[in-house]
């Protein structure tokens, strides 16, 4: 009888070998889910190598991007190495440049199943096996760390900012009330204006919608705690707290922001400027941030 196989272990062994995902599934159904076992058999079929090279540190690499699809689609792929000498080779530039074509093409939910997908141009191989022979051309550890892919529809547009250093990138998305407001340079320049304000200020969502209640009720906690500390009357301390929050909310979101390019502008003024230039309405649906290295 074959023993099922979780996500969790596969994600587990993929941790702990550095190999790729269908490897690592394959290990541990051939050892029945044994996951000592499985590392063993990984490293008898030659994965060794690439297992201690997946060890040491990646925290030097490339975010890559495209937009696409008339700005209705767009994508973005961080690929770690170990060197800055090595992400500045045109070699790994390279296979940067296939990853984003791979995510041009894929419409994969999540990095996992992007890493499954046959390999473009070479249906035998995997995007994780791709990267895996990648590393070893390389000398170095390589990695997809993450990926992410929004595609709008007619009414939407797409923007992406990157940095020069290519460390950093960031993809907006926005619904405007027509496909001819969608298509408006007027909205095309909105939506690179506010990938490089995404960019620069680090939003943690789009509005206050976006930030979780639980995130907002430790923020309370710690307000409450300070205004306590500071020798608050109780009757103060509710509206003190309340008032921070609504300050933290103005920091921390996409819309009350500050423009980054003209601090006597918010995010919301800038979006309302563009989308009467463009003759409709436009709203901010959501971003994508990633940078080398970070969470």
């Amino acid at each position: 009888m074959t023993t099922a196989i979780s996500a969790k272990a596969v994600s587990e062994l993929r941790q702990r070998t550095g190999a790729g995902m269908m490897d690592c599934k394959k290990a541990l159904e051939e050892t029945n889910g044994d996951m000592d076992a499985a590392v063993e058999y990984l490293r008898k079929k030659g994965i060794a190598k690439a297992e201690k090279r997946a060890d040491r540190s990646t925290s030097e690499g490339i975010v890559g991007g495209e937009v696409f699809n008339n700005g209705q689609s767009a994508g973005l792929v961080e690929v770690a190495c170990e060197t800055d000498f090595v992400a500045r080779n045109d070699a790994f530039g390279e296979i940067v440049a296939a990853l984003v074509a791979q995510r041009v093409r894929s419409t994969a939910a999540d990095t996992d199943a992007f890493l499954a997908e046959p390999m473009n141009g070479n249906a035998a191989e995997s995007v994780a096996e791709y990267v895996k022979a990648a590393a070893a051309k390389t000398g170095e550890a390589v990695n997809v760390k993450r990926t992410v892919r929004f595609d709008a529809d007619a009414n939407g547009q797409v923007g992406m900012y990157r940095h020069h250093n290519g460390k950093l990138a960031t993809l907006v998305q926005v619904t405007a009330s027509s496909p001819e407001v969608a298509q408006h340079e007027a909205t095309k320049e909105l939506v690179k204006f506010l990938a490089e304000h995404v960019a620069a200020a680090a939003p943690i969502a789009v509005d206050r919608s976006g930030v979780s209640a639980e995130k907002l009720e430790s923020e309370k906690r710690v307000a409450e705690a300070q205004a306590r500390e500071a020798g608050k009357p109780d009757a103060m301390i509710e509206k003190i707290a309340t008032g921070k929050i609504e300050a933290y909310l103005k920091d921390v979101t996409l819309m009350p922001q500050p423009w980054v390019r003209d601090a006597g502008q918010t995010i919301t003024q800038l979006v309302a400027e563009h989308a009467k230039r463009a003759g409709g309405t436009i709203t901010v649906d959501r971003f994508a941030r990633l940078q080398l290295g970070a969470e």
